[in-house]
């Protein structure tokens, strides 16, 4: 007989619903994520390929985690040996403006959403697709934070149609090209997450700066592509916009507001699966709540996966304070354990869904 293993510990489960990033190409280098991994249970990982905090014009002082196939190839199967539950590692590799694997560094050239959209033959995405979801699964990430289903519903929204990453307008026309991004990946063995609920194609400014208000400009079609993929079963998982919305929340932006990520994504919506927070770091959040205020109200909210990308700026015991709030806020009686169960068994669902454990 096999022996049992223990049940796992509040620490072991609240590490599941870390999403971190760090610096390093090579195993030596990321002696930090390594610990991490170890120590905090972080469950997920996200690559970049430059680094954004601190970088100076030289482009080779800022290189992240990315300088080739056989360096990324090698380094993430160093980091799996570090897991003791294998990781989903996860890259924004929607393709056009936001692709990390460039061909500088030795991969294919990417397509962008607008592109495709402009192109509209719902085949052509998915080859595109597919091409990207084959190079991500030889290197060992399984998990591609796109596509973006957000609207080009705004002539001066900076983030998203400034810089092509939306396939149209018309959310019928999203919903389409998406789902053939999404069906292509899954052939692959490669997760997606749909983004940024509930419509970040509205907004006139960037989250990554600061507070973001959609109130006026937002539109309720903007939910209709979330709606779509998820009744077509095609969402693994869906990520929250740092949007403020006061139709929908008059307190708190999307990530934070158990009325939108709750109320319409999972009771409206009906989506049962992962839900991830866009960067927690990004100043729309971070400058306005601070880590101690919005790590449990993120959870209160309905967010999964907690996503902080180390990126913006970089704080190498970031995994740690996060879990530690985690652990005060459970330990203290404000979030439920169950709580915590939840989310932490939509992750292991995730993660069986790729194939990483039974």
């Amino acid at each position: 007989m096999s022996p049992v293993s223990p049940p796992p510990t509040l620490r072991e489960k609240i590490g599941q619903l870390l999403l971190v990033g760090f610096r390093g190409c090579t195993p030596a280098e990321c002696g930090v994520i390594a610990r991490d991994i170890r120590e905090h249970h972080i469950g997920s990982i996200i690559l970049f390929d430059q680094e954004m905090a601190g970088g100076t014009v030289d482009t080779a002082s800022r290189r992240r985690n990315i300088e080739s196939p056989e360096q990324v190839r090698a380094l993430l199967a160093h980091l799996q040996k570090q897991a003791a539950v294998p990781l989903l590692v996860s890259i924004d590799q929607e393709g056009g403006r936001v692709n990390r694997l460039k061909p500088a560094y030795g991969f294919p050239e990417s397509i962008s959403h607008e592109e495709l959209g402009r192109i509209d033959q719902p085949a052509e995405t998915y080859r595109h697709a597919q091409a990207t979801a084959r190079t991500l699964a030889g290197l060992g990430i399984n998990f591609n934070l796109a596509p973006v289903v957000d609207l080009d519903a705004h002539p001066d929204n900076p983030i998203i149609k400034g810089k092509g990453r939306t396939f149209s307008g018309d959310p019928e026309k999203v919903a389409r090209h998406a789902a053939e991004f999404m069906r292509a990946h899954r052939a692959q063995g490669v997760l997606t997450c749909a983004k940024h609920f509930p419509g970040h194609g509205s907004a006139t400014g960037d989250t990554h700066l600061g507070l973001v208000d959609v109130t006026q400009t937002w539109h309720e079609r903007e939910l209709i592509p979330f709606q779509r993929l998820i009744a077509a079963g095609l969402c693994d998982a869906v990520m929250s916009a740092h949007v403020f919305n006061r139709r929908l929340d008059p307190e708190r932006p999307a990530t934070l507001s158990p009325a939108v990520i709750t109320g319409v994504l999972r009771e409206k919506l009906g989506f049962q699966g992962v839900v991830t927070s866009d960067d927690m770091e990004m100043k729309a959040i971070s400058s306005h709540y601070g880590l101690e205020k919005s790590v449990p109200l993120a959870i209160e909210a309905g967010i999964d996966l907690l996503c902080f990308g180390n990126n913006l700026g970089y704080d190498p015991d970031i995994a740690g304070k996060a879990a530690a709030i985690l652990v005060h806020a459970v330990e203290s009686g404000r979030i439920p354990a169950a709580r915590i169960d939840e989310s932490y068994q939509r992750v292991l669902a995730l993660k069986r869904k790729a194939g990483l454990i039974t």
